[in-house]
């Protein structure tokens, strides 16, 4: 095969036909420097966005001309590249001597274990421009470079060099191009391995291919002007590969029995009636043979479009995505302008003309067909003399698909005509084009005469719809792997990092909004589990009887867990001893007023605010002193100050006295110390035994005030709870701190809660932390939910909540589809293998439908999971876990 590529310079190419183009690399996302120039978009977008996408792309079009050429090639994915992103931005930590292994060298391998052997690709466009020349002296200088290529091979010599003002002119004019494509989608100049490594893909379809990460890194091929002209390295190797159409492949194929004399070779030369095998019209392939192996590839040529489509079924290439095989498409573009192609359609009308004055002689009369076409003329003459700005796409798509056997790449283009055939498109395997049409998918290459019979017209905006200019990420680049892309049929990975989110600007705040068993809790400890495994802290409010974030931290995290339990009263949360200055004054006034239920602004609120400014002034500043300045207010006041501290006082010494709230009034418990330290990472703080107002109360005041003590206690000293927990996390900025709390409508139903979680929302991105927060309901996620950066949806049966959840990942809550899909395509109950389907939501604002992966490491699993008769017991999976906890000497239990 001869490489059609003589001389590189940057992202221009110098053909071996004679043309100069100048590729480009679409969507690049981040580059060196980190710079991003626009929002990767997800598989499900508001319709807002996707107009504005559509808008963009209709400028593109439009803003091109000539012939440009579109590839949408699928890079093939290595799990090492998976490995690299996992790790990437770790600091290597030391490891205390028989500490064993660093803990996310545990993850990384388990997803390695995962993606092993999986068929991987990532989506990437390239746009390639042919340049044209502007001078005869150019044009000879092209021909006679051209011919040179033709002869040079032979002789042994190398191509003809490019002189300098040649490469000057050719850059001016890609310059041009670029101001051109300013204003629509993203792009950089692509470079010379990313172009080489275009052909590398071509070639290497269904074997092991160069991976496109070596390439974006790479400085190798490109050519440098030396002594005036541009010389280049050879080429060559890249040839060194054998096309033979309707190749024979050795297991689909009897090579074994020939009906002749002779032995068959792998060129596959004898005469096919010779062999026992069909005609080669069936085999429809192309055989592409290199070094590292024999590949099989089907070219597919699309015929035909249907004349008119729905936009939202017009996305054709988009659903090339759902198949469970990748798809590479080449579009070749001839661009006609608006007045032109009017002339076109005037001289078709004038045809359709003719045509019915010939069938209106006839007994049959006029067809339908022709009264058909002459509706579609009239609209396009229309929509043509709409703008003058307005050209005609006329386009020649061809689809590849490939595998390592003729069989496998036999049923896959198979597959993908049925696809097509689905949505009125229809494709063909043309027999003797094959060659023809994989020609036309490399750089460099003019469109081969043969193939304009596949031509299709089209409006640019119409062509547009068909989403080529369009991909779907979903998660960040880099990160834990959370687990796979459900809108892709291959295996693609997904990663995300809330623990970098403060370092690009953004928040690391999650929400997760789904029903009971649908999986929130299985996240938050997979992303839990995750920051504190890549060097971060986790500090997290267990509300559940069975005590399951302590069973699992003391699996996931072992020896490097903090256990408090709120209820034994072992330890002291009394903000005025642990916090000093205007925080433990703040947080001590806020607890009291949300436990007494009194507002700040009366007179109770000012004897009480008295009441602790001057507790907070002493010597021992401490809530049970606040309980001796309010016994002492209400012997010196007099008034309604004497009264309302007496009342205060008799309240407080109730509450005081409660065994439920000795954590904060007992004076003789040494204060709790939730500052992360070498030894301890995970600081889970257990509540079994705080008891909580039914829901509904928290929606009536009189109910509210009515529940028993024990409720209202406990729901006082849970906000506290929370409040130190988040003064724990702001402590050091320079250690990434997850808050964890799930339920949050326990802290979302007061207004202090509401405020506390307003205050984490809107400072914790500063401070190096985050809040992970899960609830059955959007809405009691608080009435900031819109900073949460990171966004989950589960399941939700109920059509109003599946509603509100929808609109807070960003999308159309009146939308049928996705309503349908929240209430009953997300994880259904009772299909083993469909738990942890999410719609996923991260700062990008990318969003897409993801399946939660349990990595398959013992620790984590045996304990992740709560659902009954199905949960792993820790205790006998894990040694050690299921002791007392006076026997676990490297467990802080408080």
């Amino acid at each position: 095969m001869r490489v059609p590529v003589r001389h590189i310079a940057g992202h221009l190419v110098w053909s071996t036909q004679g043309s100069v183009w100048a590729l480009y690399r679409l969507r690049p996302g981040p580059d060196a420097r980190g710079r991003v120039e626009e929002t990767v978009q997800g598989t499900y977008v508001p319709a807002a966005v996707r107009d504005e996408q559509l808008a963009k792309i209709t400028h593109l079009v439009r803003s091109l001309s000539g012939a440009p050429r579109l590839f949408g090639l699928c890079a093939q994915v290595d799990p090492g590249e998976i490995a690299l992103q996992m790790i990437e931005g770790i600091e290597p930590a030391e490891q205390p001597p028989g500490g064993g292994r660093h803990p996310w060298v545990e993850n990384v391998e388990a997803a390695l274990d995962l993606l092993d052997e999986q068929e991987m690709h990532r989506r990437t466009l390239w746009l390639a421009v042919p340049l044209q020349t502007e001078t005869a002296g150019m044009q000879v200088s092209a021909s006679l470079g051209a011919a040179w290529a033709e002869i040079a091979p032979a002789l042994g010599l190398r191509p003809a060099p490019v002189p300098r003002r040649e490469v000057s002119a050719y850059r001016e004019q890609a310059t041009r191009v670029e101001a051109a494509l300013a204003g629509g989608i993203a792009f950089r100049p692509a470079r010379p391995a990313e172009i080489v490594w275009m052909i590398q893909h071509a070639l290497h379809r269904g074997l092991a291919e160069p991976l496109l990460a070596e390439a974006e890194s790479s400085d190798l091929y490109g050519g440098h002007l030396r002594n005036g002209v541009l010389r280049s390295p050879s080429y060559a190797d890249l040839g060194q590969a054998r096309l033979h159409e309707g190749g024979i492949d050795a297991e689909l194929d009897d090579v074994d029995d020939l009906k002749g004399a002779g032995q068959l070779t792998r060129s596959g030369r004898t005469a096919w009636w010779q062999l026992n095998t069909g005609s080669p019209l069936g085999r429809r392939w192309l055989q592409v043979e290199t070094d590292a192996g024999v590949g099989y590839q089907t070219q597919l040529a699309l015929a035909e479009c249907p004349p008119a489509i729905g936009q939202d079924a017009a996305d054709l290439f988009a659903q090339l995505e759902l198949l469970d095989f990748p798809v590479d498409y080449t579009v070749d573009l001839a661009l006609v302008p608006a007045e032109k192609a009017r002339d076109q359609v005037r001289r078709k009308k004038n045809e359709l003309v003719d045509q019915a004055d010939q069938y209106d002689a006839r007994p049959t009369g006029i067809p339908t067909s022709l009264t058909d076409a002459a509706r579609d003329l009239g609209e396009l003459d229309a929509r043509l003399s709409r703008t003058s700005v307005e050209v005609e796409v006329q386009s020649v798509t061809v689809l590849t698909v490939w595998g390592p056997t003729a069989a496998i790449c036999d049923a896959r283009a198979r597959a993908l005509t049925a696809l097509l055939g689905g949505a009125d498109y229809r494709a063909v395997r043309p027999a003797g084009l094959q060659e023809a049409l994989f020609t036309l998918g490399l750089p460099g290459t003019v469109r081969p005469g043969v193939v304009r019979e596949f031509t299709q017209h089209q409006i640019s905006e119409d062509w547009a719809l068909s989403g080529a200019f369009t991909t779907a990420e979903v998660g960040d680049p880099n990160g834990m792997f959370l687990g796979i892309d459900l809108d892709s049929g291959t295996t693609r990975p997904v990663m995300i990092n809330v623990a970098d989110a403060p370092k690009v600007d953004a928040s690391a705040s999650m929400g997760i909004v789904g029903d009971l068993g649908a999986g929130k809790s299985v996240l938050q400890k997979l992303i839990a589990e995750a920051v504190w495994a890549r060097g971060g802290c986790v500090i997290c409010i267990d509300r559940t009887p069975v005590r399951e974030w302590a069973a699992f931290a003391r699996t996931a995290a072992k020896g490097r867990v903090q256990i408090v339990d709120a209820a034994r009263a072992e330890v002291s949360i009394d903000p005025l001893r642990m916090f000093t200055g205007p925080e433990g004054r703040h947080y001590a006034l806020s607890y009291l007023t949300l436990q007494l239920g009194i507002g700040p602004m009366s007179t109770s609120g000012e004897v009480l605010h008295h009441a602790v400014e001057q507790a907070a002034a002493g010597p021992e500043p401490s809530m049970h002193r606040v309980l001796e300045v309010l016994q002492e207010m209400a012997a010196r006041e007099a008034g309604k100050r004497q009264d309302a501290a007496a009342t205060l006082a008799g309240l407080l010494r109730v509450v005081a006295t409660n065994p439920l709230a000795a954590m904060v009034f007992d004076p003789s418990l040494p204060p709790v110390r939730l500052d992360a330290s070498a030894s301890t990472d995970m600081i889970v703080i257990t509540t079994t035994g705080l008891k909580l107002p039914p829901k509904a109360a928290f929606d009536n005041p009189e109910i509210l005030h009515q529940q028993p003590l024990e409720a209202l206690i406990g729901r006082a000293v849970l906000y506290l709870i929370a409040a130190i927990a988040r003064q724990a996390a702001f402590e050091d900025p320079g250690r990434f701190t997850a808050m964890v709390l799930d339920e949050l409508y326990w802290l979302t139903s007061s207004a202090e809660g509401t405020a506390l979680v307003h205050e984490i929302l809107h400072d914790g991105r500063k401070h190096g932390a985050g809040l992970l927060g899960a609830s059955h309901d959007a809405a009691e996620l608080g009435p900031d939910r819109g900073l949460m950066a990171y966004r989950a949806l589960a399941r939700t049966a109920d059509r109003e909540r599946a509603r509100r959840g929808l609109e807070f990942v960003g999308l159309d809550p009146g939308d049928p589809e996705l309503l349908r899909l929240v209430t009953s395509g997300l994880s259904p109950v009772g299909q083993r293998g469909r738990e942890g389907e999410f719609l996923l939501t991260c700062p990008r604002q990318n969003t897409g439908r993801v399946k939660v992966s349990i990595p398959r490491i013992e620790r984590i699993s045996t304990s992740i999971t709560t659902t009954p008769g199905r949960r792993t017991s820790a205790a006998h999976a894990v040694p050690g876990v299921g002791q007392d906890d006076d026997a676990r000497p490297r467990e802080n239990v408080r």
